[in-house]
C-alpha cells in the first residue's frame, strides 16, 4: 500500500490558460503511473475541499487505491480572483472553456492512461454541459455528486435565487461568506445580518455560508464535520458572485441544465438543453447524493430515473449516502468510510472493464480478425 500522506507532500502545481484568457491551475498528487482522476469542486469553494489535512480525504483514498488525483481550480474557485473581480461569467464559460482545457492539460501529461472525472455540485452541472456537447470525448467514467442533469431545489431556495438575481444583482456584485469582513459600519451590515440571522449554529460565518451558498438550505450536517474543518469555513468558502444567479435560476426553472448564451455563436458548441442531448454521454456515470441533501433535494435520484427511462443506452447508476447532506460527502470526517468507497468501487469496476476490453481488442488483432474498437478506451479518438 502506498503512503498517501507522503505522496501528498510532493504536489505538482500546473498552471494553464483557457482559450478565453483565464488563468487556472491544476494540482497533481498520487502515484505517477495510475489511472487519473480529475476532481472538480463546487462553486465558491476550491480544490482544497478534496485535500483537507485534518481528515482522511479523497486524494488519500485514491492514492491508496492506485489512482492519481488532478485537483482543478476553475474560475469559480475561491482561491482565484474571478468571483470578486474580473468580467462576469456564466456556467457556459466553465463548460466551454475551463473543463475542456483542464482535460486537455491532464491528457498532455498522462498520455493514453484512463481519465475519470469526479465533480461536485455546480462543477457537475457544468460537466454535464461539456459532456453532452461532445467536448470531453474519451473519458473512462464520471462521478457527479449532488446534482447532474436535472437540478431541483426547494421553494425557499428558488425564492432566494430570484431575490438575489432581481433585487441585489444590479446593486451588489458579490457577497462575502466571511462574516468578519463586513464590520459594524458597512453599508451591507443589515443585509448580512438578515441573511445570517437564522440557523442553529452560533457561528455567523457558518450561517452566512448556509444562507449564501446554500440558498437557505443546509450545505452539510454539522455532526459530520471535524471541528477544525468547521473553524476553517471562512477560509474554505469565498464570495458569492451574483452574476451567476440568473443562469442558475433558468436551470432550476427548466429542471434541466440549459445554455445561457443562446444567441452568442461562441457558445453554440454547447447544447441548448443538456438533458435533451444525454444520449451523447459515452461513458459510465455514477450519481451520488446524501439522503439529507437540502441543497439539491433528490436531483440525482430524479436524474437516474429520467436517464434510465429516456436514455437506456447510457450506463448510469445511483447511490444514496444515508444521513449525509451535500458538501459533507467530501469534507465530512467520516467520508472516507461512508462515501469514498463507493467512488473507488466504481472506478475499479470501470478500470477493470477497460482492461478487459483492451485485452480483447489486442487478441482480435493478433488473431487477424476485425478488431473493432474498445468501447471504453480513454483517448481523444474514442
Amino acid at each position: 500500500m502506498t503512503d498517501s500522506r507522503a505522496e501528498l507532500t510532493a504536489v505538482d502545481v500546473i498552471p494553464f490558460r483557457t482559450d478565453d484568457g483565464i488563468d487556472l491551475r491544476l494540482r497533481r498528487v498520487g502515484p505517477a503511473d495510475g489511472p487519473a482522476v480529475l476532481l472538480v469542486h463546487g462553486h465558491g469553494v476550491s480544490s482544497e475541499m478534496f485535500a483537507l489535512p485534518e481528515i482522511r480525504n479523497i486524494t488519500d483514498v485514491l492514492a491508496d487505491a492506485g489512482y492519481q488525483s488532478w485537483l482543478l481550480d476553475w474560475r469559480g474557485s475561491c482561491r482565484l480572483p474571478y468571483n470578486e473581480s474580473g468580467r462576469p461569467y456564466t456556467f457556459d464559460d466553465v463548460a466551454l472553456y475551463d473543463l475542456p482545457a483542464a482535460v486537455a492539460e491532464v491528457r498532455a501529461h498522462i498520455g493514453d492512461r484512463p481519465l475519470f472525472v469526479v465533480a461536485h455540485c455546480i462543477g457537475a452541472l457544468a460537466l454535464s454541459l461539456s459532456l453532452t456537447g461532445g467536448l470531453l470525448p474519451g473519458l473512462a467514467g464520471v462521478v457527479a455528486q449532488g446534482v447532474f442533469l436535472t437540478p431541483k431545489v426547494s421553494t425557499a431556495a428558488r425564492m432566494r435565487v430570484l431575490l438575489g438575481s432581481e433585487l441585489l444583482g444590479s446593486r451588489v456584485t458579490h457577497l462575502d461568506s466571511d462574516f468578519r469582513k463586513v464590520g459594524l459600519w458597512s453599508k451591507r451590515t443589515l443585509l448580512y445580518a438578515a441573511l445570517s440571522r437564522k440557523g442553529d449554529c452560533p457561528d455567523p460565518t457558518c450561517r452566512m455560508v448556509q444562507h449564501g451558498w446554500g440558498m437557505g438550505a443546509k450545505l452539510f450536517e454539522h455532526d459530520h464535520l471535524h471541528a477544525r474543518t468547521h473553524d476553517r469555513l471562512a477560509e474554505l468558502f469565498g464570495a458569492v458572485p451574483l452574476s451567476v444567479l440568473p443562469h442558475l435560476r433558468q436551470m432550476e426553472l427548466a429542471h434541466a441544465v440549459v445554455r445561457w448564451n443562446v444567441d452568442d455563436e461562441r457558445y453554440h458548441a454547447l447544447p441548448e438543453n443538456a438533458l435533451d442531448q444525454a444520449g451523447r454521454i459515452d461513458c459510465p456515470v455514477l450519481l451520488l447524493s446524501g439522503s439529507r441533501n437540502e441543497a439539491w433535494l433528490d436531483s440525482n435520484r430524479l436524474c437516474h430515473e429520467v436517464l434510465s427511462a429516456r436514455n437506456p443506452g447510457v450506463d448510469v447508476r445511483y447511490t444514496e449516502i444515508p444521513s449525509y447532506g451535500h458538501l459533507d460527502t467530501f469534507i465530512g470526517r467520516g467520508a472516507a468510510l461512508d462515501v469514498f468507497g463507493h467512488i473507488v468501487d466504481f472506478l475499479d469496476e470501470t478500470s477493470a472493464q477497460i482492461t478487459n476490453e483492451s485485452r480483447e481488442y489486442a487478441n482480435r488483432i493478433v488473431d487477424g480478425g476485425n478488431p473493432g474498437r474498445p468501447s471504453a478506451i480513454s483517448g481523444p479518438g474514442r
